[in-house]
């Protein structure tokens, strides 16, 4: 006797098919899964005759062979036992098989016969979508980030007696359906970048980041607002669409790491991983695969607070992803793809000591100790970094000013007004929602310059010997300058504001203090107009 039961395993972030074959034949006892279960799946066998029994269900003595097909592909995580339980009951004839065929299924057991919640119920209801079936029947804990997905009969169960009342017909289910695209909701209160005293190139350079989706590097001594500003930016930023609010869900459901109120990600995502963290933990990968913290920050912000202090290898590995947007893993038996569309926002101090050159403080650092610490962060990961910004230590006139300080929603709605601009812009290129995002080939038919801005362009990457990615790299930078200031072509002083981004980041400024210049003799930061009423 033979039965089926669809459900669904994770690669990367999406769900491949899995069908399971259940064989009921004579011979002792025995249950036994095969089909590379691993872990969680491969101890599903004690749960299921456990909670069959509690639950009612009288077997018969014969011998169970569950198979997990296709067998190359690993099965992980306690999905799989609700289907296998049904497809025992189907092959015991306790039930008909007709009705499986219609959903795709997912949960764990308990003992006592209860579902409980399991991770990946998102992937495996747009495999259900994808592979025309009817519905999914997931634990009712799950049922609501199930029915994200648009047009998918979704079947909430609590317990595997309700369960098979609904597919005998005994006690049919109530289906949780979608009605209409939900909106992504109210944002929550965050903190307001008027909590910040001064700093005021510093805000505005998180402002032109944030407009085009730029990488931004701010370097400054300890106590400067660096932390404080970074982590006010997802205030700053635009609302996710539905679809990127879906694609980040994905991500959160195959981790776990949805609330247990929460069926959709709602807020743009903020990670800050410590500098301990591994490659495989920036990433992802490892035993058993899974996204890490570049994946977890898809479509948000991945901030890298003392950047120098993570290890070599660690920054290396940002540098494909920060470039394509997506990460390969390519594995003895599969190839995993997660998403990491993420805007880096990294922090750093002069020194090891945190005082190089700051009046007011003696540094201790030797002078090849400063060079070392700056080494750490390799050409090729700041070549990909749009926009570097020096800090300075706040005045005192400054924190006791009584002014107030211009807040979150007056950069927040010039944001907006920039990304609606580029959204129009980029209305045939599915891909791209940001200037950060723009391929090569539109930067021709997008970034229209004025004769003093192609000029200027032309002198910074001959004088400077800036590279092609440095070029266009500036070019995205001034559109995003243009298009928070409405201009219809990138003008002389978009370009540079654009070029002075990218030249703090060159080494001659290192150089140049080590050799004992004063404050004075640094190179300033970029020429941002910083009076509230001036149009920055």
């Amino acid at each position: 006797m033979l039965a089926r039961v669809r459900s669904g395993a994770l690669m990367g972030i999406d769900a491949v098919v899995v069908e399971c074959e259940v064989d009921m034949a004579l011979g002792l006892p025995y249950f036994n899964v095969v089909g590379l279960p691993e872990g969680a799946a491969r101890e599903s066998k004690v749960r299921v005759v456990s909670a069959l029994k509690n639950t009612g269900f009288d077997l018969p003595q014969k011998r169970i062979t569950v198979n997990l097909a296709p067998a190359d592909i690993r099965k992980e995580g306690a999905a799989f036992e609700l289907p296998i339980a049904l497809g025992v009951l189907a092959a015991a004839r306790l039930m008909e098989e007709e009705p499986l065929g219609h959903y795709l299924f997912g949960g764990e057991l308990s003992l006592d016969g209860s579902i409980k919640p399991i991770k990946g119920v998102l992937p495996l209801a747009v495999a259900a979508r994808a592979g025309g079936f009817r519905g999914v029947m997931v634990p009712a804990a799950n049922a609501a980030e199930a029915a994200l997905v648009e047009g998918l009969q979704v079947l909430p169960v609590a317990h595997l007696r309700e369960a098979v009342g609904h597919l005998t017909g005994s006690a049919p289910l109530t289906p949780l359906m979608r009605e209409a695209t939900p909106g992504v909701g109210p944002r929550k209160a965050a903190a307001d970048m008027a909590d910040v005293r001064g700093q005021p190139e510093l805000k505005l350079a998180l402002e032109l980041a944030a407009a085009g989706g730029h990488n931004i590097l701010m370097a400054g001594p300890p106590g400067s607002g660096k932390t404080m500003l970074a982590r006010r930016l997802p205030g700053i930023l635009p609302e996710m669409t539905f679809n990127e609010a879906l694609e980040v869900t994905k991500v959160y459901s195959i981790q776990g790491l949805l609330g247990d109120e929460q069926a959709l990600m709602r807020e743009r995502p903020f990670r800050a991983p410590h500098h301990t963290l591994s490659d495989a933990g920036l990433v992802g990968g490892g035993p058993a695969a899974r996204p890490g913290e570049l994946s977890l920050a898809h479509h948000g912000v991945l901030f890298l607070d003392e950047l120098p202090e993570f290890r070599k290898n660690v920054l290396e590995v940002l540098r494909q992803p920060l470039e394509e947007g997506a990460i390969h893993l390519a594995r003895a038996s599969q190839h995993i793809t997660y998403p990491c569309r993420v805007m880096l926002v990294a922090a750093m101090n002069p020194c090891p000591c945190g005082y190089f050159n700051v009046p007011g403080h003696k540094c201790t650092c030797a002078e090849h100790r400063v060079f070392d610490y700056h080494a750490r962060v390799s050409g090729p990961l700041l070549d990909r970094i749009d926009i570097t910004v020096q800090t300075r230590a706040v005045e005192y006139h400054q924190l006791a000013a009584k002014t107030q300080e211009l807040p979150s929603q007056y950069y927040r709605q010039r944001v907006e007004a920039a990304r609606e601009r580029q959204r129009a812009r980029f209305h045939d290129a599915p891909d791209v929602h940001c200037n950060a995002q723009m391929p090569s080939h539109l930067l021709r038919r997008y970034c229209v310059m004025s004769p003093r801005a192609e000029k200027m362009l032309e002198l910074a990457v001959s004088r400077h010997g800036l590279s092609a990615r440095a070029h266009d790299r500036i070019l995205k930078l001034a559109l995003t300058r243009a298009d928070l200031e409405g201009h219809g072509r990138i003008e002389d002083v978009d370009m540079q504001l654009a070029v002075d981004c990218r030249m703090l980041d060159r080494r001659g400024w290192l150089h140049a203090n080590t050799q004992g210049a004063t404050d004075a003799s640094r190179p300033a930061s970029p020429s941002w107009k910083t009076d509230p009423g001036d149009k920055h």
